[in-house]
């Protein structure tokens, strides 16, 4: 079955950095368009960044452009995201997650496959 292990997050001060890694098994990861998703409390998901199965092209939201890159490794089977400049408002579980394409969604009903998540706070 599919298998999506996050890792990377952690608590960072405003202005630091983390990189998120999803390590994927069980599918034919170099086939498919990869995403991370994010959770806030008491707020809803949202879609990120996705990338495309060759790793382009890309999609950011406006909120993290400029800020956040993603990028994958077809050979290890691993998809990550880069997250600089970190704001208080970045602060939510982080999700991988699986694309039922192979062109970088937009949304996030396009995506079928989760991880577990992983926490990222961001201190002020």
């Amino acid at each position: 079955q599919v298998q999506l292990v996050e890792s990377g997050g952690g608590l960072v001060q405003a202005g630091g950095s983390l990189r998120l890694s999803c390590a994927a098994s069980g599918l034919a990861f170099s086939n498919k368009a990869m995403g991370w998703i994010r959770q806030a409390p008491g707020k809803e998901r949202e879609l990120v960044a996705g990338i495309s199965w060759s790793g382009g092209p890309t999609y950011y939201i406006d909120s993290v452009k400029g800020r956040f890159t993603i990028s994958r490794d077809n050979a290890k089977n691993t998809v990550y995201l880069q997250m600089d400049s970190l704001e208080p408002e970045d602060t939510a579980i982080y999700y991988c997650a699986v694309s039922k394409g192979i062109i970088a969604a937009v949304n996030l009903r396009s995506y079928d496959y989760w991880g577990q998540g992983t926490q990222v706070t961001v201190s002020s």
